[in-house]
């Protein structure tokens, strides 16, 4: 127990210490948020603190992989996605790119880690798997993270599940994760002093990613359950884009039309954190009831709890538009 302490205390002093030099850096260099038609924020804001959470994961990575057996290959391509994606993001944060070049290094992080989870376990399905994982987990953190403390919070209270239900060094990566997150929030909720900035967004969601792909033959639970406290994040985000598409509108561009977007016009950032938390705890609690099920009966389980998640967004967009 002294060991988990330790080890949790270590990555949240890490995360909230660089996070506060991110936002003086931020701050030095007009590195800030503007306010604008496309943003959910009224004042500009220093970004790019999600740095701190990056910096926390790839210490605790690097060590597990120290101490990992010979010949482990899933770890050290986990830690070179993440800084592929961080990198990409952190770039972008300064200095606005191509959405074509984040999406192809995006790709590349993507097939390093499918790659590696092909030679680790044989399944070509588990490494399609990771490439989907990545793809689809980056760019969802991405469109998400657009209010106080949302992205980081859910995040954080994924990593539990991870924490619990993985083995190996992936349930302390989780906890890394965890603990960073929590460093980071002090700072971003219930008034943000810094966002996560894209070099956080994409990297917390390549994090999760990756601990999902190591859940496939890791997890002490059926993996599908593992899916259970992003699925609020996950419907959210699949159908605002969808609409987007069908639309023609340019989906990767900023805007406000997420359903927590909406949300927050009308109650406010805290108040939308909150109820998302609130949610995301509640499947937490659902995973450890089940967590003795049946591969089958996670599978239907977790889908019935996409099927609640998706009628509860639709009941909501109406409220918002009434």
């Amino acid at each position: 127990m002294s060991k988990v302490v330790a080890w949790l205390l270590l990555h949240f002093l890490i995360a909230a210490v660089i996070t506060w030099l991110a936002r003086h850096y931020a701050l030095r260099t007009n590195l800030l948020d503007q306010p604008g038609e496309r943003r959910s924020h009224q004042v500009a804001t220093a970004r790019g603190g999600g740095i701190s959470i990056v910096i926390a994961l790839l210490m605790g990575g690097i060590y597990l992989w120290w101490e990992a057996p010979a010949g482990e290959l899933m770890l050290p391509a986990f830690l070179v996605g993440l800084l592929l994606t961080a990198g990409i993001g952190w770039w972008d944060d300064h200095r606005p790119l191509s959405p074509l070049l984040r999406l192809a290094v995006h790709g590349i992080a993507a097939v390093i880690l499918a790659a590696a989870t092909f030679r680790t376990t044989g399944s070509w399905m588990h490494g399609a798997a990771a490439a989907v994982f990545v793809m689809v987990l980056v760019n969802v953190w991405n469109f998400m993270d657009g209010i106080d403390g949302l992205a980081a919070s859910q995040a954080a209270i994924a990593a539990i599940a991870f924490t619990l239900l993985l083995a190996g060094p992936w349930s302390w990566l989780g906890a890394a994760l965890f603990a960073a997150c929590c460093g980071f929030l002090p700072f971003n909720f219930p008034k943000a002093r810094i966002f996560l900035g894209d070099v956080g967004s994409g990297a917390l969601g390549f994090a999760l990613a990756g601990l999902l792909t190591a859940g496939l033959s890791v997890s002490t639970a059926p993996w599908p359950l593992l899916l259970l406290p992003m699925s609020a994040f996950l419907v959210d985000a699949s159908f605002t884009l969808i609409s987007r598409i069908l639309r023609r509108q340019r989906w990767w561009e900023p805007h406000v039309e997420h359903l927590y977007q909406r949300l927050s016009r009308r109650y406010g950032h805290l108040s939308v954190t909150v109820i998302y938390g609130v949610f995301a705890l509640v499947t937490l609690a659902l995973i450890l009831v089940l967590s003795n099920v049946t591969l089958p009966a996670a599978m239907i389980v977790t889908s019935v709890a996409y099927l609640v998640t998706l009628t509860l967004r639709a009941g909501l967009r109406r409220t918002v538009r009434e």
